[in-house]
């Protein structure tokens, strides 16, 4: 019994492990969203968009390759054209 309480033990800290390194918990408004993130890092595992305008939220590279501009569309917090916007001052940042 002792062996099995162990290799529980271990499992539950594996699993919480890979859900600290494997998503970003976004804070929007009220709730937290969760968004894969592209490789496995502690970088911006948590982030608030709380008092942050939307220019700062998507120059942020770790959560703009993950996906954040279309999670912040689902949220009502940007528009589609808004999005696309800052998709090219992105895309043209990288040289």
């Amino acid at each position: 019994m002792h062996f099995l309480k162990k290799i529980i033990t271990i499992a539950v800290i594996a699993a919480v492990l890979y859900l600290l390194l494997g998503y970003h918990y976004i804070v929007i408004d009220k709730s937290v969203k969760m968004l894969k993130k592209s490789e496995l890092t502690l970088k911006y595992t948590f982030f608030s968009t709380k008092g942050r305008s939307l220019d700062s939220i998507l120059t942020v590279r770790e959560l703009w390759d993950d996906g954040i501009g279309n999670l912040l569309i689902e949220e009502g917090q940007i528009t589609e054209d808004e999005l696309a916007k800052y998709e090219a001052e992105m895309e043209g940042g990288d040289e």
